[in-house]
């Protein structure tokens, strides 16, 4: 165990030495924090993965012994991940949270790595203004009246500046922190390495999907151009709904690492006690909340990627309670073909038609595994009698976990594999909404009537309409 994670980190040293010299010209620091960032990434996840190896060896998976055990490994892997994320910071806490918000991963990775969705450190204020001027041409002073040298928010590859502009128009200034283009190339090289690495010496654990798709994911957040377009999309889709805010994007002030919109004040989506002191029900937030991401998967074809709190404000106003959506970097443009078949799979979902099911699971390109859609969406089995809802019956469970004790990491590596990249935004998403819903103290019926709701309005004439009123 202990050779073939010397030899990974050894090899991984070697690859990305080589790539780093010929990629740049400030070799010494940069290659030596990338090899110190790899190597720790290396030892740790080949670490995670030799220890589901050999601490499962021998014992059957039908055992007590073995689901005990495995749920011990899950903990101790999602530690070291933690200590990764903490250690390496940047893409790596960017990573830590695509994982945590994956609903088919353990939970004792979602538990333990959503502490890294409130984690990150602001750049020195010096190296903003640097970021600005080089970006725009001009220094701050040119710009701007006055400029908060305090962030009001920070994220993993960039943080929120409150400013006015000489006109006295207030804004929020979204700047990259600097060198990350670099740092992408050189930690996603690492990870894409580590998830061959890890497939050629077990090839039961393949996590190539899950890195595939988190590079297509950051590749897109870091260029601020496109997520001002997301914006405005987004914007336009639901410009007939008053109560969805937007923030109004200002072009000549942006750019790839620049991004100026209106400022838009609110409390975080999850914040009970502003709603509780301003008397906003938390279950009409949440209603209103489901329906927009509902509506944008059914309707538009068109995602927001990362509905977590602190990109959903809510905010009183003098016409009412609105949702202020933030962060449009990444999104989810969905093929046309996709979002029919999975407006139908809904409708299939909501009265259990097993045989539309399977022949849906066939189009998606998951075969078998699609009699556990039901499982995954609605927490029904695929020949479950009870109502959209209301869970599964204490017999049906007993069937399923025995069903899923032969379940091994080789078929969870195939189904994921074999899943469109559509579904895997879908499935992301969808994580995060339970999240929200359950923060605001909502039943998760409302997630499925809302989803059954819009499933069937996609299939209608209404399809691709523009939204409509608002919800309260």
């Amino acid at each position: 165990a202990k050779t073939s994670v010397y030899l990974l980190t050894a090899t991984g040293g070697a690859a990305l030495a080589y790539d780093s010299f010929n990629s740049t010209t400030d070799f010494p620091s940069t290659f030596l924090n990338g090899v110190v960032r790899s190597s720790r990434a290396i030892f740790s996840i080949t670490s995670c993965v030799v220890d589901y190896k050999y601490s499962l060896h021998g014992l059957s998976p039908s055992s007590d012994d073995y689901g005990g055990a495995l749920s011990e490994i899950h903990q101790r892997s999602a530690d070291r991940i933690l200590k990764l994320c903490d250690a390496n910071k940047g893409f790596y806490v960017k990573a830590g949270q695509f994982v945590a918000a994956m609903r088919q991963v353990p939970k004792e990775y979602s538990s333990t790595l959503s502490s890294l969705q409130d984690q990150a450190v602001p750049c020195n204020f010096e190296a903003v203004k640097e970021v600005i001027l080089k970006s725009l041409g001009k220094d701050l002073s040119e710009i701007f009246l006055s400029f908060d040298e305090q962030p009001v928010a920070a994220a993993s590859i960039a943080q929120v500046h409150h400013a006015f502009l000489k006109d006295n128009q207030e804004v929020a200034v979204k700047v990259q922190y600097p060198g990350l283009e670099y740092q992408m190339k050189f930690d996603l090289e690492t990870m894409a390495l580590l998830s061959r690495s890890v497939a050629w010496l077990f090839p039961g654990y393949r996590f190539e999907w899950l890195v595939s798709e988190f590079t297509k994911t950051i590749a897109s957040e870091l260029d601020f151009i496109q997520e001002a377009k997301n914006s405005e999309r987004a914007a336009n889709n639901f410009k007939k709904n008053k109560m969805i805010r937007i923030p109004r994007v200002y072009w000549d002030l942006t750019s790839r690492q620049v991004l100026t919109m209106q400022f838009c004040e609110g409390h975080k989506v999850n914040d009970l006690k502003f709603m509780n002191q301003m008397g906003i029900s938390p279950l009409e937030v949440a209603k209103a909340l489901v329906d927009v991401f509902a509506e944008m998967i059914f309707v538009h074809g068109f995602l927001h990627g990362d509905p977590h709190p602190g990109n959903i404000l809510v905010s009183s106003e003098k016409n009412g309670v609105s949702l202020v959506i933030l962060d449009h970097g990444i999104y989810k443009q969905l093929s046309e073909d996709f979002r029919k078949n999975y407006c139908q799979l809904w409708e299939a979902l909501i009265i259990l038609d097993s045989e539309k099911i399977q022949q849906l699971g066939e189009n998606f390109g998951v075969g078998k595994y699609a009699r556990y859609f039901p499982v995954i969406f609605t927490g029904r089995t695929i020949n479950s009698k009870s109502l959209l809802g209301r869970g599964m019956s204490s017999e049906e469970k007993k069937h399923l976990k025995e069903e899923l004790k032969s379940i091994k990491m080789e078929d969870i590596s195939s189904f994921m594999e074999s899943l469109p990249p559509d579904f895997l935004t879908i499935l992301r998403t969808d994580g995060l909404l339970r999240s929200l819903i359950s923060k605001l103290d909502a039943p998760q019926r409302i997630r499925l009537l809302s989803y059954a709701k819009f499933a069937l309005r996609g299939l209608s004439a209404e399809a691709n309409s523009e939204s409509g009123g608002g919800y309260f």
